[in-house]
C-alpha cells in the first residue's frame, strides 16, 4: 500500500526535472555544480532513486529554493508556517528556515538504531554545524571519532569524510545548520575562554 510519505517522495522527481528545465541546465551542469553524480540525478528525476537529505540539500542550494519546496510546499495563500518533517531511515528532519540560499537550519531527531554501528563515511558539497540538544551523538570525521553530548557542537567541511549515529543506542536530538561551500556563521560575540575549540572540531557555541 502506498503511504503518504511514498506519495510525497514520489513527487520530488518531477519537481527536480521542472526546476532544471526552468533554469536551462543539463544534468552534467547540475552534477558539476552540486556534486551529485549524473546517474544519481537522472534516477532522482525519474523516481528510480529515493531522495534523501544528503542528495536534496546541495540541489536545493543550487536551485535557490527552500528544501521543503522540493517535497511539497504548503497551500498558496496560507500564511501559517508549516514545518513539514522529512523522514528517511530513522532520521527525521524538520526544516526551521524557508528562505532560498544562505545557511539552512533543521531540527534533527535520530533514532537510536538508525545508520547501524558500522561507520560508512560520506562526502558532499557544503559546510555543516551540529549542536546537540539531547542524547549522545557519535561523529566520525576523517580519522577522528568523537562522542558529543548536550550543549556540545561541531563544525566541519562536508568534503571531509563524515558519519554520525547515536553513541548509546538512544534517540539523539540536535540542530543542524547547513551552508554552501565556503559559507560560515557570523559570530558577533565570543566567550573569553574558548574551551576546547581548536583542539577538536567540537566547541561550545
Amino acid at each position: 500500500m502506498t503511504t503518504e510519505l511514498d506519495a510525497v517522495l514520489g513527487a520530488v522527481g518531477p519537481r527536480l526535472r521542472a526546476l532544471r528545465a526552468q533554469r536551462n541546465l543539463t544534468l552534467t551542469e547540475v552534477s558539476e555544480a552540486s556534486g551529485v553524480s549524473v546517474s544519481t540525478l537522472s534516477r532522482l528525476e525519474a523516481g528510480r532513486r529515493r531522495p534523501n537529505l544528503e542528495l536534496l540539500l546541495p540541489i536545493a542550494k543550487l536551485y535557490g529554493v527552500p528544501l521543503d519546496d522540493l517535497v511539497g510546499a504548503p497551500p498558496t495563500g496560507d500564511p501559517r508556517i508549516h514545518l513539514r518533517p522529512i523522514e528517511h531511515r530513522g532520521i527525521t528532519a524538520i526544516p526551521l528556515t524557508r528562505r532560498p540560499g544562505g545557511v539552512q537550519a533543521f531540527k534533527m531527531v535520530l533514532a537510536g538504531d538508525a545508520r547501524g554501528a558500522d561507520p560508512d563515511p560520506q562526502v558532499h558539497e557544503g559546510y555543516e554545524w551540529l549542536y546537540i540538544l539531547n542524547g549522545s551523538l557519535r561523529l566520525v570525521l576523517g580519522e577522528n571519532d568523537f562522542v558529543l553530548g548536550p550543549g556540545e557542537a561541531a563544525e566541519f567541511d562536508t568534503h571531509t569524510p563524515h558519519w554520525f549515529a547515536s553513541a548509546d543506542g538512544r534517540t539523539v536530538e540536535f540542530i543542524s545548520l547547513f551552508g554552501k561551500q565556503g559559507e560560515r556563521m557570523h559570530v558577533r560575540a565570543r566567550p573569553q575562554r574558548a574551551g576546547r575549540a581548536g583542539t577538536t572540531p567540537s566547541a561550545s557555541l
